[in-house]
């Protein structure tokens, strides 16, 4: 299974339009949260949120544009497939 992270852009969006998008792309199978070997869970940084499937970083940006979509306003996605992450700083949820 390939890991990826989408970062999602709302242009002139609102604390409403972001909350729209949350749902839109949780019911698509992504997540606001990222989980460390050790098995604890990290909050993500607004707007970011991971997918773990076996689709492709095209088949991951067309689930990504849709959710945004449902938001009404113009947007700007990007995604990225890992090999690995290293962070800090993030909150345990």
């Amino acid at each position: 299974m390939a890991t990826f992270t989408t970062r999602v852009e709302l242009h002139r969006a609102d604390d409403e339009d972001y909350e729209t998008l949350h749902t839109a792309m949780e019911q698509r199978g992504f997540s606001r949260s990222i989980t460390g070997a050790d098995g604890v869970a990290y909050h993500l940084p607004t707007a970011e949120y991971s997918y773990i499937g076996s689709m492709t970083r095209n088949e991951v940006l067309t689930l990504a544009k849709e959710a945004a979509g449902e938001t009404n306003r113009k947007h700007g996605v990007l995604v990225t497939e890992s090999n690995g992450r290293a962070w800090q700083g993030l909150t345990q949820t």
